[in-house]
């Protein structure tokens, strides 16, 4: 649907502004991962993020059996990393093939071009509509070069 022909609540929630991000796991000692938009600080002391999970996609079942997950920071220049989570994969290929990794402390994998990462240890959730709130203590981090975190900006608000 062309986004003038969008209702207004469509186009009002679309202007609220995310942030772009690859959440990550290990699933049977291998790296699993999305493409997240909903990712934001909850808390400063301790440190908190959420982290909203489609309730019906299998990621989440793995999150919660990893009980940890790590967040990594895209800017503009690290969209190439995001590409690898929208693109359409081949027999056996995982979105992780193409991309360096660094191991946060606990073994987490988080991308090597990414702005920034952070490691979570799973403390809560929250059902939220169509997804969950996935809450994370915040144990580790490293800004991995200075620049602008991407922001993302939907023309809709109800769908993707």
């Amino acid at each position: 649907m062309p986004p003038d022909e969008l209702p207004p609540l469509a186009r009002a929630l679309g202007r609220i502004p995310s942030g772009l991000f690859i959440v990550t796991t290990v699933v049977d000692g291998r790296p699993a991962g999305f493409l997240a938009s909903f990712v934001m600080q909850a808390s400063l002391t301790p440190p908190i993020v959420s982290v909203a999970v489609g309730r019906d996609r299998p990621i989440l079942a793995d999150l919660r059996r990893a009980g940890a997950f790590a967040v990594s920071v895209l800017d503009v220049e690290s969209r190439r990393a995001m590409s690898a989570f929208t693109r359409r994969l081949g027999d056996g290929e995982t979105p992780f093939d193409r991309l360096a990794l660094v191991r946060t402390p606990a073994g987490l994998p988080a991308l090597a071009e990414s702005l920034a990462w952070f490691e979570c240890l799973i403390v809560g959730e929250q059902a939220a509509g169509d997804g969950v709130l996935v809450l994370g203590e915040v144990v580790a981090g490293a800004l991995l070069r200075e620049g602008e975190p991407h922001v993302h900006l939907r023309k809709n608000g109800l769908s993707y």
